[in-house]
């Protein structure tokens, strides 16, 4: 029995399944083309004919196509439809006589209050395409109006209204006038700040907003500055809102309420549910008309605000993070991240990093102490301790750096640091120990669309530091270093990468210089073919001993062959060095292919070295953005 309950019930679902493919009502329509057919065929297209009889369907087909054709400016089509034999219709026959389509007689657009001046609402409507002559068009009036109210909001005109909206289309006479008036009013202002729910200075959240009390109101501001609240990640939730509360009222209000008098917190214009003692009539002696317009004119504000209603909750205290991966420099790796997003009132933070491979292994710290603008203005108070082993180098370094930084207006970052180092190592067979005081400063910015595969980016650094014996150092020298990336697209299947890096190295003795200063070369991120910073002078015996100059670039270009996988050809090339100019380059190329998973893209390259005899080819692969 159970099983023929089954049956039963599958047949009948497979019989509905059947119905509801019966249901679409297909459209043949003669007389029609273009735009104005596709709307039909639109309109009709979710006509269920099985819920009609055959003459109140032919009825519906015939309203609907009616009302398709009108926004297109067709008011009197003669339409004529005949539905198919089947039951229900799976098609319907149209045959159309369009008939004359309505002209433009007047178009009469204004703007009154504040937004008459404002250059955003005359773009508007400037911008309006239909012109008293053309046909009449419904979407790209309905589409001004949505703009011209939509710019209210978004300017701060909260007490817009239309007072005049009107379409009057006469058939008849072939024509059409439009009417339209926007009454803005006063623009208002931002107003005070309130901060609910945190757990940080006040103040200090206050100074990340991008507006003052008092500026003009724009809805983008209090977005941006929801943003950066976010981007400090002292929170678990951000909420940043305009208090729309009702318009201020005078002890005796006019008895009857409109829509714009009432706003509700959250934005959305309401009728009022209940009126309010204020509002109720009574049999009270009321204020006339003119003496009520006279006291409202005493009382008006030059300029109406909107406060800006905050409220926060606190981020976790501790964040763990690990990670695995693997690249053909370091082979397999892994990493270990502790966060402290805050640990105490000011905002101050701590994070620690641990990171394994092959060879190498690093252990660092830094303590984050934000400033009055806590994204922009920074002390950064960092530790270290790493482990090399790698070809030739063999070394074990513990650096402690003070910085002060500074982010500016066009997103350049300085960086002012003082750092000490000190180095135990082996280069080439050589041993040495040094301790390194030394300033430096760096300018760096990083501009990034869509960050996990950028499809515009790019990346520039410039980094001086020196360091001399007189105040104790162990090594004279002056080091600089640049590097650039590029990342732009052609269309949307090709795709450019492009890197140059060099560096260079002024010092009287070179051996004191440790191997995390010298330059080396070759690697997935340098010149691809040769090994991991394989690419640098070599003492008598043939072993590293790092460059004092390095010069490197890299031209890469990818094509897109299906959905998320990509093909890539490159050329990289360059050297570390003693003398400028390099008398020649090392270099490679060869092909890849990127695939961007939800973690960021894979890259899978073979690379052909040109300067080197014993290995003809080179496997490369990593996993993450360019930059």
């Amino acid at each position: 029995m159970g099983r023929g309950v089954i049956s039963r019930m599958g047949a009948a679902a497979l019989c509905l399944g059947m119905a509801q493919g019966a249901l679409a009502l297909e459209a043949r329509i003669d007389g029609l083309e273009g735009d104005v057919a596709d709307n039909v065929r639109y309109y009709l297209g979710d006509l269920e004919a099985a819920q009609y009889d055959r003459r109140r369907l032919e009825g519906e087909v015939v309203r609907r196509t009616r009302e398709a054709m009108r926004v297109y400016g067709y008011y009197e089509p003669r339409v004529r439809s005949r539905l198919d034999e089947e039951e229900p219709p799976r098609y319907v026959s149209l045959s159309i006589e369009p008939g004359p389509q309505v002209v433009i007689e007047v178009l009469d657009i204004r703007l009154e209050g504040e937004a008459a001046d404002d250059a955003p609402f005359r773009d508007t409507v400037d911008a309006f395409p239909l012109a008293e002559g053309d046909p009449l068009l419904h979407a790209p009036w309905d589409r001004m109006r949505s703009r011209l109210a939509g710019l209210a909001l978004e300017r701060g005109y909260f007490d817009w209204s239309f007072t005049d909206r009107r379409m009057e289309v006469r058939p008849f006479a072939e024509s059409a006038r439009l009417y339209l008036t926007l009454d803005s009013g006063q623009r208002y202002a931002f107003g005070d700040v309130t901060i609910r729910g945190s757990h940080i200075v006040k103040d200090r959240l206050r100074n990340l907003a991008p507006f003052e009390p008092g500026q003009p109101y724009r809805a983008g501001q209090v977005a941006l500055y929801a943003q950066r609240l976010g981007q400090t990640n002292w929170f678990s939730s951000v909420s940043v809102r305009p208090r729309l509360d009702a318009r201020r009222e005078l002890a005796l209000a006019p008895p009857t309420l409109g829509w714009w008098n009432v706003v509700e917190t959250e934005g959305d214009a309401a009728l009022p549910r209940v009126p309010s003692s204020r509002t109720a009539m009574t049999d009270s002696p009321r204020l006339s008309a003119l003496a009520l317009a006279a006291v409202s004119r005493l009382h008006v504000p030059a300029r109406p605000s909107m406060p800006i209603d905050v409220v926060l909750a606190p981020a976790d205290r501790h964040h763990f993070e690990t990670g695995i991966g693997y690249a053909t420099d370091v082979g397999p790796r892994l990493q270990f991240g502790w966060n402290q997003p805050w640990i105490n009132r000011y905002g101050h933070s701590l994070e620690h990093d641990l990171f394994l491979s092959q060879p190498e292994q690093q252990f660092s710290g830094t303590y984050l102490l934000p400033l009055d603008d806590p994204l922009r203005d920074q002390y950064r108070f960092q530790y270290g301790l790493r482990h090399r082993d790698n070809e030739d180098t063999q070394s074990n370094e513990a650096t402690v750096e003070l910085a002060r930084r500074w982010e500016f207006d066009n997103r350049w970052v300085q960086t002012l640091f003082m750092r000490a180092t000190y180095e135990d190592f082996t280069q080439g067979g050589e041993d040495e120990s040094v301790f390194l005081y030394y300033p430096g400063v760096s300018w760096t910015r990083t501009r990034t669309r869509d960050p996990r595969f950028p499809t515009w980016g790019d990346r520039q650094r410039i980094t001086l530091e020196y360091s001399d014996t007189a105040w104790g150092s162990d090594a004279d020298f002056l080091r600089m270093t640049g590097n650039t990336e590029w990342i732009r697209m052609l269309g949307d299947d090709l795709r450019f990468v492009t890197r140059l890096a060099l560096g260079a190295i002024e010092t009287d003795d070179f051996s004191q210089i440790p191997p995390s200063l010298r330059f080396f070369t070759g690697g997935d991120r340098s010149v691809r073919g040769y090994g991991y910073e394989t690419l640098a002078p070599r003492n008598e015996e043939g072993l590293l001993r790092g460059g004092q100059q390095m010069l490197a670039g890299s031209l890469e270009v990818q094509r897109r062959v299906t959905g998320n996988w990509w093909g890539a050809a490159f050329v990289d090339s360059g050297d570390a060095f003693d003398d400028w100019w390099p008398e020649q380059l090392n270099t490679g190329a060869g092909l890849g292919v990127r695939w961007i998973s939800p973690v960021g893209p894979v890259r899978f390259d073979i690379a052909h070295p040109f300067d080197d005899e014993e290995n003809s080819w080179r496997l490369h692969f990593a996993i993450g953005p360019e930059f």
